[in-house]
Protein backbone atom coordinates (compact mmCIF):
# COMPACT_ATOMS: atom_id res chain seq x y z
CA UNK A 1 0.00 0.00 0.00
CA UNK A 2 1.52 3.76 -0.82
CA UNK A 3 2.19 5.83 1.52
CA UNK A 4 -0.40 8.80 1.84
CA UNK A 5 1.06 12.08 1.10
CA UNK A 6 2.39 14.27 3.64
CA UNK A 7 0.99 16.89 5.63
CA UNK A 8 2.34 20.65 6.81
CA UNK A 9 1.89 21.41 10.51
CA UNK A 10 2.81 25.24 10.47
CA UNK A 11 4.87 26.27 13.69
CA UNK A 12 4.22 29.92 14.63
CA UNK A 13 3.55 31.28 17.68
CA UNK A 14 3.23 27.68 19.22
CA UNK A 15 6.35 26.15 19.35
CA UNK A 16 5.92 22.72 21.70
CA UNK A 17 5.19 19.23 21.41
CA UNK A 18 2.83 19.23 24.42
CA UNK A 19 -0.42 20.34 24.40
CA UNK A 20 -0.43 21.74 20.81
CA UNK A 21 -4.07 20.95 18.91
CA UNK A 22 -2.55 21.54 15.58
CA UNK A 23 0.33 19.14 16.28
CA UNK A 24 -2.02 16.72 18.16
CA UNK A 25 -4.00 16.46 15.08
CA UNK A 26 -1.79 16.29 12.45
CA UNK A 27 0.02 12.75 13.78
CA UNK A 28 -4.08 11.44 14.06
CA UNK A 29 -4.15 12.00 10.23
CA UNK A 30 -1.61 9.00 9.63
CA UNK A 31 0.24 10.80 7.02
CA UNK A 32 4.22 12.02 7.01
CA UNK A 33 4.98 15.18 8.71
CA UNK A 34 6.66 18.24 7.39
CA UNK A 35 7.03 20.49 10.44
CA UNK A 36 7.83 24.30 9.25
CA UNK A 37 7.94 27.01 11.15
CA UNK A 38 8.28 30.39 8.53
CA UNK A 39 10.54 33.27 9.14
CA UNK A 40 7.98 35.61 7.57
CA UNK A 41 8.91 38.89 5.48
CA UNK A 42 7.05 41.38 3.04
CA UNK A 43 4.35 43.48 3.16
CA UNK A 44 1.94 41.22 4.53
CA UNK A 45 3.91 39.65 7.46
CA UNK A 46 3.22 40.70 10.77
CA UNK A 47 5.36 43.12 13.04
CA UNK A 48 9.17 42.04 12.87
CA UNK A 49 10.25 40.70 16.36
CA UNK A 50 12.41 43.23 18.43
CA UNK A 51 16.91 42.60 18.76
CA UNK A 52 15.59 40.80 22.53
CA UNK A 53 12.33 38.35 20.98
CA UNK A 54 14.75 37.39 17.86
CA UNK A 55 17.10 36.04 20.45
CA UNK A 56 14.78 34.36 21.91
CA UNK A 57 13.16 33.10 19.23
CA UNK A 58 17.03 31.65 17.85
CA UNK A 59 17.17 29.49 21.36
CA UNK A 60 13.49 28.60 21.08
CA UNK A 61 13.82 26.50 17.38
CA UNK A 62 16.75 25.79 18.13
CA UNK A 63 15.49 23.61 21.52
CA UNK A 64 12.27 23.10 19.34
CA UNK A 65 14.25 21.14 16.54
CA UNK A 66 16.69 19.05 18.76
CA UNK A 67 12.40 17.88 20.68
CA UNK A 68 11.70 16.60 17.07
CA UNK A 69 14.74 15.00 16.24
CA UNK A 70 14.25 13.17 19.71
CA UNK A 71 11.26 11.39 18.17
CA UNK A 72 12.07 11.36 14.64
CA UNK A 73 11.20 14.69 12.95
CA UNK A 74 12.65 17.55 11.59
CA UNK A 75 12.20 21.45 11.57
CA UNK A 76 12.09 22.65 8.22
CA UNK A 77 13.10 26.40 8.50
CA UNK A 78 11.97 28.75 5.43
CA UNK A 79 12.04 32.32 5.17
CA UNK A 80 9.55 34.74 3.07
CA UNK A 81 6.52 36.12 2.65
CA UNK A 82 3.98 33.61 3.88
CA UNK A 83 1.80 32.75 1.08
CA UNK A 84 4.18 31.98 -0.91
CA UNK A 85 6.68 30.10 0.72
CA UNK A 86 4.17 27.68 2.48
CA UNK A 87 2.55 27.20 -1.16
CA UNK A 88 6.26 26.65 -2.68
CA UNK A 89 6.50 23.90 -0.39
CA UNK A 90 3.03 22.61 -0.54
CA UNK A 91 4.05 21.94 -4.42
CA UNK A 92 7.54 20.75 -3.79
CA UNK A 93 6.42 18.12 -1.77
CA UNK A 94 2.80 16.94 -2.79
CA UNK A 95 1.52 17.48 0.56
CA UNK A 96 -2.55 17.50 0.79
CA UNK A 97 -3.23 18.58 4.31
CA UNK A 98 -2.11 21.59 5.94
CA UNK A 99 -2.79 22.18 9.90
CA UNK A 100 -1.91 25.04 12.44
CA UNK A 101 -2.69 26.70 14.98
CA UNK A 102 -4.49 30.40 15.22
CA UNK A 103 -3.78 33.78 15.31
CA UNK A 104 -5.14 37.04 16.37
CA UNK A 105 -3.72 40.13 14.93
CA UNK A 106 -5.36 41.43 11.43
CA UNK A 107 -2.14 41.14 9.26
CA UNK A 108 -1.68 37.78 10.54
CA UNK A 109 -5.81 36.65 10.37
CA UNK A 110 -5.29 38.10 6.91
CA UNK A 111 -2.69 35.84 5.60
CA UNK A 112 -3.76 33.17 7.35
CA UNK A 113 -7.42 33.53 5.40
CA UNK A 114 -5.90 33.75 2.05
CA UNK A 115 -3.11 31.09 2.43
CA UNK A 116 -6.72 28.78 3.68
CA UNK A 117 -8.43 29.91 0.84
CA UNK A 118 -5.57 29.37 -1.63
CA UNK A 119 -5.51 25.54 -0.28
CA UNK A 120 -9.49 25.03 -0.33
CA UNK A 121 -9.44 26.26 -4.50
CA UNK A 122 -6.20 23.59 -4.95
CA UNK A 123 -8.55 21.06 -3.11
CA UNK A 124 -6.01 20.83 -0.42
CA UNK A 125 -7.49 20.24 3.50
CA UNK A 126 -6.60 22.79 6.01
CA UNK A 127 -7.34 22.61 9.55
CA UNK A 128 -7.11 25.43 12.45
CA UNK A 129 -6.84 25.26 16.39
CA UNK A 130 -6.99 27.14 19.31
CA UNK A 131 -3.58 26.17 20.68
CA UNK A 132 -2.65 30.42 22.05
CA UNK A 133 -5.96 31.25 24.17
CA UNK A 134 -8.21 30.11 27.11
CA UNK A 135 -10.97 31.35 25.36
CA UNK A 136 -10.62 32.97 21.71
CA UNK A 137 -11.75 36.53 21.31
CA UNK A 138 -15.38 36.42 20.06
CA UNK A 139 -16.34 33.39 22.56
CA UNK A 140 -17.41 35.40 25.96
CA UNK A 141 -19.62 38.13 24.96
CA UNK A 142 -21.64 40.68 27.24
CA UNK A 143 -25.03 40.45 28.38
CA UNK A 144 -26.00 42.91 24.96
CA UNK A 145 -23.42 40.40 22.79
CA UNK A 146 -21.02 42.98 22.31
CA UNK A 147 -16.93 42.00 23.69
CA UNK A 148 -15.99 42.92 26.97
CA UNK A 149 -14.24 46.21 27.32
CA UNK A 150 -13.47 46.12 31.23
CA UNK A 151 -11.44 43.46 32.46
CA UNK A 152 -13.32 42.63 35.77
CA UNK A 153 -16.15 41.42 34.30
CA UNK A 154 -14.24 39.91 31.32
CA UNK A 155 -12.49 37.75 34.06
CA UNK A 156 -15.69 36.99 36.04
CA UNK A 157 -17.14 35.82 32.64
CA UNK A 158 -13.97 34.05 31.82
CA UNK A 159 -14.22 31.84 35.27
CA UNK A 160 -17.89 31.09 34.38
CA UNK A 161 -17.33 30.14 30.60
CA UNK A 162 -13.86 28.36 30.89
CA UNK A 163 -13.16 24.54 31.47
CA UNK A 164 -10.03 23.00 30.68
CA UNK A 165 -10.00 20.66 28.11
CA UNK A 166 -8.12 17.25 28.27
CA UNK A 167 -4.34 17.85 28.00
CA UNK A 168 -2.72 16.69 25.05
CA UNK A 169 0.19 14.52 25.00
CA UNK A 170 3.56 14.97 23.26
CA UNK A 171 3.39 12.46 20.36
CA UNK A 172 5.99 9.49 21.28
CA UNK A 173 6.97 9.23 17.38
CA UNK A 174 6.50 11.98 14.07
CA UNK A 175 6.77 10.27 10.54
CA UNK A 176 8.38 12.85 8.74
CA UNK A 177 8.40 13.81 5.17
CA UNK A 178 11.81 14.88 3.34
CA UNK A 179 11.87 18.82 2.91
CA UNK A 180 14.54 21.51 1.97
CA UNK A 181 14.86 24.55 4.30
CA UNK A 182 17.55 27.08 6.03
CA UNK A 183 20.11 26.83 8.37
CA UNK A 184 19.17 29.00 11.29
CA UNK A 185 22.49 30.45 11.92
CA UNK A 186 21.65 31.89 8.43
CA UNK A 187 18.84 33.90 10.37
CA UNK A 188 21.36 35.66 12.19
CA UNK A 189 18.81 35.93 15.01
CA UNK A 190 21.53 36.04 17.76
CA UNK A 191 22.91 39.59 17.95
CA UNK A 192 26.71 40.17 16.77
CA UNK A 193 29.35 42.67 16.69
CA UNK A 194 28.55 43.35 19.34
CA UNK A 195 26.85 40.36 21.35
CA UNK A 196 24.47 41.83 23.83
CA UNK A 197 22.60 38.99 25.18
CA UNK A 198 24.90 37.83 27.91
CA UNK A 199 22.57 38.67 30.46
CA UNK A 200 19.55 37.09 28.73
CA UNK A 201 21.46 34.11 28.33
CA UNK A 202 22.29 34.15 32.56
CA UNK A 203 18.76 34.15 32.83
CA UNK A 204 16.76 32.60 30.72
CA UNK A 205 16.09 29.09 29.42
CA UNK A 206 14.18 29.45 26.16
CA UNK A 207 12.12 26.53 25.03
CA UNK A 208 9.50 23.81 25.94
CA UNK A 209 11.39 22.08 29.08
CA UNK A 210 12.48 25.49 30.29
CA UNK A 211 8.57 26.81 30.70
CA UNK A 212 7.68 24.02 32.34
CA UNK A 213 10.99 23.82 35.24
CA UNK A 214 9.70 27.76 35.70
CA UNK A 215 6.48 26.54 36.03
CA UNK A 216 6.88 23.72 38.77
CA UNK A 217 9.20 25.73 40.40
CA UNK A 218 6.78 28.22 40.64
CA UNK A 219 4.10 26.31 41.77
CA UNK A 220 6.06 24.50 44.52
CA UNK A 221 6.01 27.34 47.16
CA UNK A 222 6.18 31.06 45.57
CA UNK A 223 2.40 30.78 44.41
CA UNK A 224 1.21 30.11 47.65
CA UNK A 225 3.18 33.64 48.55
CA UNK A 226 1.96 35.05 45.23
CA UNK A 227 -0.63 37.63 45.99
CA UNK A 228 1.76 39.59 48.83
CA UNK A 229 4.87 39.04 46.68
CA UNK A 230 3.87 39.77 43.13
CA UNK A 231 4.60 43.84 43.92
CA UNK A 232 7.96 43.04 45.25
CA UNK A 233 10.53 43.69 42.31
CA UNK A 234 13.38 42.54 44.64
CA UNK A 235 11.77 39.47 45.66
CA UNK A 236 13.41 36.82 42.61
CA UNK A 237 10.43 34.26 43.29
CA UNK A 238 7.40 36.76 43.39
CA UNK A 239 6.65 36.30 40.00
CA UNK A 240 6.26 33.25 37.76
CA UNK A 241 8.27 34.70 35.23
CA UNK A 242 6.57 32.72 32.12
CA UNK A 243 5.34 35.44 30.02
CA UNK A 244 8.29 35.07 27.36
CA UNK A 245 7.65 31.13 27.22
CA UNK A 246 3.71 32.28 26.58
CA UNK A 247 4.44 34.64 24.28
CA UNK A 248 6.33 32.12 22.35
CA UNK A 249 3.76 28.87 23.02
CA UNK A 250 6.59 27.02 24.24
CA UNK A 251 3.47 26.44 27.20
CA UNK A 252 0.08 27.28 26.50
CA UNK A 253 -2.41 29.16 29.06
CA UNK A 254 -4.61 25.65 29.34
CA UNK A 255 -1.25 23.85 30.79
CA UNK A 256 -0.92 26.75 33.57
CA UNK A 257 -5.04 26.36 34.21
CA UNK A 258 -4.44 22.98 34.31
CA UNK A 259 -1.56 22.97 36.76
CA UNK A 260 -2.44 25.64 38.61
CA UNK A 261 -6.04 23.85 39.49
CA UNK A 262 -4.35 20.36 40.00
CA UNK A 263 -2.31 22.38 43.08
CA UNK A 264 -5.94 23.56 44.24
CA UNK A 265 -7.73 20.63 44.14
CA UNK A 266 -5.16 18.82 46.06
CA UNK A 267 -4.64 21.35 48.71
CA UNK A 268 -0.99 22.25 48.19
CA UNK A 269 -1.52 26.12 47.04
CA UNK A 270 -3.23 29.05 48.69
CA UNK A 271 -7.07 29.55 47.05
CA UNK A 272 -6.46 33.26 46.77
CA UNK A 273 -3.03 33.38 45.62
CA UNK A 274 -4.00 31.28 43.20
CA UNK A 275 -6.90 32.78 42.06
CA UNK A 276 -4.71 36.27 41.97
CA UNK A 277 -2.17 34.54 39.97
CA UNK A 278 -4.78 32.90 37.06
CA UNK A 279 -6.40 36.66 37.35
CA UNK A 280 -2.74 37.81 35.94
CA UNK A 281 -2.90 34.96 33.23
CA UNK A 282 -6.46 36.49 32.13
CA UNK A 283 -5.02 39.82 31.27
CA UNK A 284 -3.17 38.04 28.54
CA UNK A 285 -6.33 36.74 27.56
CA UNK A 286 -8.12 40.60 27.90
CA UNK A 287 -5.24 41.89 26.06
CA UNK A 288 -5.77 39.33 23.06
CA UNK A 289 -9.54 40.39 22.92
CA UNK A 290 -8.63 43.83 22.67
CA UNK A 291 -6.11 43.24 19.73
CA UNK A 292 -8.61 41.67 18.00
CA UNK A 293 -11.25 43.61 17.76
CA UNK A 294 -8.57 47.03 17.03
CA UNK A 295 -6.07 45.73 15.34
CA UNK A 296 -3.83 48.81 15.16
CA UNK A 297 -3.75 48.96 19.35
CA UNK A 298 0.32 49.30 18.95
CA UNK A 299 -0.32 52.76 17.18
CA UNK A 300 -3.35 54.06 17.58
CA UNK A 301 -5.20 55.33 20.98
CA UNK A 302 -8.15 53.46 21.91
CA UNK A 303 -9.73 56.34 22.96
CA UNK A 304 -9.28 58.29 20.11
CA UNK A 305 -10.01 61.87 22.48
CA UNK A 306 -6.37 60.90 23.27
CA UNK A 307 -5.52 62.28 19.70
CA UNK A 308 -5.41 65.67 20.84
CA UNK A 309 -2.93 65.01 24.14
CA UNK A 310 -0.57 68.04 23.97
CA UNK A 311 2.58 65.66 23.70
CA UNK A 312 6.06 66.27 24.25
CA UNK A 313 8.36 65.03 21.66
CA UNK A 314 11.92 65.87 23.91
CA UNK A 315 14.86 63.24 22.81
CA UNK A 316 17.22 64.17 25.44
CA UNK A 317 14.48 63.09 28.28
CA UNK A 318 13.48 60.15 25.96
CA UNK A 319 17.20 58.97 25.65
CA UNK A 320 17.68 59.15 29.09
CA UNK A 321 14.35 57.10 30.17
CA UNK A 322 15.91 54.67 27.88
CA UNK A 323 19.44 53.82 29.35
CA UNK A 324 18.35 54.36 33.08
CA UNK A 325 19.49 57.71 33.61
CA UNK A 326 15.65 59.49 35.46
CA UNK A 327 17.46 60.20 38.59
CA UNK A 328 14.89 58.41 40.36
CA UNK A 329 16.33 55.02 41.19
CA UNK A 330 13.47 52.86 41.15
CA UNK A 331 12.64 53.86 37.57
CA UNK A 332 16.58 53.56 36.63
CA UNK A 333 16.78 50.11 38.21
CA UNK A 334 13.82 48.82 36.04
CA UNK A 335 14.83 50.51 32.60
CA UNK A 336 18.45 48.63 33.39
CA UNK A 337 17.13 45.44 34.19
CA UNK A 338 15.44 45.30 30.92
CA UNK A 339 18.47 46.20 29.16
CA UNK A 340 20.37 43.34 30.71
CA UNK A 341 17.57 40.54 31.47
CA UNK A 342 15.31 41.47 28.48
CA UNK A 343 12.55 41.68 31.10
CA UNK A 344 11.10 43.72 33.65
CA UNK A 345 8.85 43.46 36.98
CA UNK A 346 5.49 44.16 36.07
CA UNK A 347 5.11 46.63 39.12
CA UNK A 348 8.04 48.32 37.73
CA UNK A 349 6.84 48.49 34.05
CA UNK A 350 4.02 50.25 35.25
CA UNK A 351 6.10 53.21 37.21
CA UNK A 352 8.62 53.37 34.36
CA UNK A 353 5.55 53.67 31.69
CA UNK A 354 3.76 56.08 34.37
CA UNK A 355 7.28 58.83 34.64
CA UNK A 356 7.64 58.32 30.98
CA UNK A 357 3.99 59.04 29.84
CA UNK A 358 3.02 61.53 32.68
CA UNK A 359 5.59 63.48 34.44
CA UNK A 360 7.63 63.54 31.00
CA UNK A 361 4.43 63.66 28.42
CA UNK A 362 5.73 61.80 26.16
CA UNK A 363 4.14 59.47 23.67
CA UNK A 364 3.09 56.30 24.92
CA UNK A 365 3.81 54.61 21.46
CA UNK A 366 7.49 55.52 22.38
CA UNK A 367 7.97 53.41 25.28
CA UNK A 368 5.87 50.44 23.61
CA UNK A 369 8.71 50.46 21.23
CA UNK A 370 11.43 50.74 23.34
CA UNK A 371 9.99 47.82 25.02
CA UNK A 372 9.18 45.78 21.78
CA UNK A 373 12.84 45.94 20.95
CA UNK A 374 13.80 44.78 24.75
CA UNK A 375 11.49 43.07 26.12
CA UNK A 376 12.08 38.95 25.58
CA UNK A 377 8.00 39.03 26.26
CA UNK A 378 7.08 41.35 24.05
CA UNK A 379 3.51 40.11 23.33
CA UNK A 380 1.79 42.18 20.44
CA UNK A 381 -1.34 42.56 22.79
CA UNK A 382 -0.17 42.37 26.02
CA UNK A 383 2.75 45.41 25.85
CA UNK A 384 0.05 47.94 23.74
CA UNK A 385 -2.43 46.78 25.56
CA UNK A 386 -0.80 47.75 29.14
CA UNK A 387 0.67 50.91 27.79
CA UNK A 388 -2.21 52.35 26.84
CA UNK A 389 -3.70 51.76 29.98
CA UNK A 390 -1.09 53.13 32.12
CA UNK A 391 -1.58 56.18 29.88
CA UNK A 392 -5.20 56.95 30.01
CA UNK A 393 -5.45 56.38 26.53
CA UNK A 394 -6.57 52.51 26.82
CA UNK A 395 -9.82 50.40 27.42
CA UNK A 396 -10.46 49.92 31.33
CA UNK A 397 -7.47 52.66 31.72
CA UNK A 398 -5.97 54.30 34.80
CA UNK A 399 -7.67 57.45 35.07
CA UNK A 400 -6.00 60.35 33.79
CA UNK A 401 -5.56 61.65 37.30
CA UNK A 402 -3.33 58.58 38.74
CA UNK A 403 0.06 59.57 38.32
CA UNK A 404 2.60 57.09 39.83
CA UNK A 405 4.88 58.84 42.41
CA UNK A 406 8.23 57.30 41.53
CA UNK A 407 9.79 57.94 45.34
CA UNK A 408 6.71 56.48 46.94
CA UNK A 409 6.30 53.51 44.67
CA UNK A 410 9.93 53.03 45.82
CA UNK A 411 9.70 53.03 48.99
CA UNK A 412 6.59 50.75 49.43
CA UNK A 413 7.26 48.07 47.09
CA UNK A 414 11.46 47.99 47.36
CA UNK A 415 11.21 48.99 51.08
CA UNK A 416 14.92 47.44 51.75
CA UNK A 417 16.20 48.71 48.67
CA UNK A 418 17.20 45.69 47.15
CA UNK A 419 16.12 46.16 43.93
CA UNK A 420 17.84 49.16 43.13
CA UNK A 421 21.15 48.08 44.62
CA UNK A 422 21.39 45.32 42.38
CA UNK A 423 20.79 47.46 39.28
CA UNK A 424 21.52 50.94 40.22
CA UNK A 425 24.98 50.18 42.51
CA UNK A 426 26.46 53.44 42.57
CA UNK A 427 23.89 54.20 44.96
CA UNK A 428 24.47 50.79 46.69
CA UNK A 429 26.06 52.57 50.09
CA UNK A 430 23.07 54.96 50.54
CA UNK A 431 20.90 54.43 53.80
CA UNK A 432 17.24 53.19 52.80
CA UNK A 433 16.33 56.07 54.29
CA UNK A 434 17.14 57.54 50.79
CA UNK A 435 17.80 55.04 48.53
CA UNK A 436 14.86 56.09 46.32
CA UNK A 437 15.09 60.14 46.78
CA UNK A 438 19.32 60.18 46.93
CA UNK A 439 18.56 64.07 46.17
CA UNK A 440 17.51 64.40 49.46
CA UNK A 441 20.47 63.26 51.01
CA UNK A 442 22.95 65.99 52.52
CA UNK A 443 25.79 66.44 51.32
CA UNK A 444 27.91 64.53 54.19
CA UNK A 445 25.74 61.75 53.31
CA UNK A 446 25.55 61.12 50.01
CA UNK A 447 29.82 61.50 50.33
CA UNK A 448 30.34 58.72 52.54
CA UNK A 449 28.29 56.64 50.09
CA UNK A 450 29.88 57.75 47.53
CA UNK A 451 27.25 59.28 45.93
CA UNK A 452 27.46 62.71 43.22
CA UNK A 453 24.70 64.27 41.84
CA UNK A 454 25.32 65.08 38.39
CA UNK A 455 28.11 62.76 37.91
CA UNK A 456 27.97 59.54 38.66
CA UNK A 457 24.26 59.41 39.45
CA UNK A 458 21.94 61.82 37.38
CA UNK A 459 19.74 64.72 39.32
CA UNK A 460 15.84 64.20 38.71
CA UNK A 461 14.71 64.55 34.90
CA UNK A 462 12.09 66.65 36.12
CA UNK A 463 10.86 66.83 40.00
CA UNK A 464 7.99 64.76 41.00
CA UNK A 465 5.94 67.55 42.34
CA UNK A 466 6.32 69.89 38.86
CA UNK A 467 6.19 66.57 36.29
CA UNK A 468 3.22 65.61 38.07
CA UNK A 469 1.25 68.80 37.86
CA UNK A 470 2.11 69.50 33.97
CA UNK A 471 1.03 65.90 33.23
CA UNK A 472 -2.29 66.76 35.07
CA UNK A 473 -2.43 70.19 33.84
CA UNK A 474 -2.12 68.31 29.57
CA UNK A 475 -5.00 65.85 30.71
CA UNK A 476 -7.13 68.83 31.87
CA UNK A 477 -6.69 70.47 28.63
CA UNK A 478 -7.63 67.50 26.66
CA UNK A 479 -10.80 67.52 28.72
CA UNK A 480 -11.78 70.45 28.42
CA UNK A 481 -10.85 70.78 24.65
CA UNK A 482 -13.68 67.81 24.68
CA UNK A 483 -15.95 69.55 26.63
CA UNK A 484 -15.83 72.62 24.24
CA UNK A 485 -16.78 70.41 21.32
Amino acid sequence: MPSPAPAVLWFREDLRLADNPALDMAVRSGRPLICLYILETGESAPRPLGGASRWWLNRSLAELSASLEAIGGTLVLRSGPAEETLLDLVRETGAEAVFWNRRYGLPERETDAAIKQALKDKGIDCQSFNGRLLVEPWELKTGAGGWYKVFTPFWRALQAHYKAPPPLPAPKRINTAPADGDELAAWKLHPEKPDWSGGLAETWEPGERGAHTRLNAFLDGPVSRYAETRNLPGDPEGTSRLSPHLRFGEIGPAQIWRAVQARLEAHTADENSARVFLSEIAWREFSYTLLYFNPDLATANYNANFNRMGWRQNKADYTAWCHGQTGYPIVDAGMRELWHTGWMHNRVRMIVASLLTKHLLIPWQKGEDWFWDTLVDADPASNPASWQWTSGSGADAAPYFRVFNPISQGQKFDAAGDYVRRWCPELSRLPDKYIHAPFDADAQTLGKAGVKLGTNYPKPIVEHAAGRQRALDAYKALKEDQTAE
